[in-house]
């Protein structure tokens, strides 16, 4: 949907996507039925970055239907933001450039497993829900 404009994210879910919290994607299986996984994202200008061996079924099924969500925790998991969205690439990631980030951004380290084949999915977000358990979400420093 490339015409479709981003969807606005509040100032404070952006800095509380900015943050390496834990997630949980959810993808839609061909027999209907949801696959939902633990997953390492990152957020940037308005789309989620998840990455996944290239041998995963969850990515021939995120290929077959690129509807997902993604809800990512706090650090009480009270507090959490959930999205849903279209996957609008998948590419290989050949040199590891965002698999690095993205393990950069949760352990501080590069990915050690350098013989993997790594592929990136970009998701672009169309719904947002927000449980803050009562009160103004307000996102926290790590």
């Amino acid at each position: 949907m490339r015409g479709t404009p981003p969807l606005e994210i509040p100032d404070e879910i952006d800095r509380f996507l900015g943050m390496p919290n834990p997630a949980v994607i959810a993808c839609v299986r061909p027999d209907g039925f949801p696959s939902s996984v633990a997953t390492w994202y990152d957020w940037r200008d308005g789309e989620i970055l998840v990455n996944m061996h290239a041998e995963r079924k969850r990515l021939g099924w995120m290929r077959l239907n690129p509807k997902v969500s993604l809800t990512v925790l706090d650090e009480s998991w009270y507090r959490h933001v959930s999205l849903t969205g279209l996957i609008v690439r998948i590419e290989d990631d050949v040199e590891m450039v965002e698999m690095d980030r993205l393990s950069r951004r949760y352990t501080g380290q590069p990915f050690a497993r350098r013989k993997e084949k790594r592929v990136n999915a970009w998701i672009r977000p169309r719904g947002l829900h927000v449980w803050k358990d009562g009160g103004r979400f307000t996102a926290g420093s790590r």
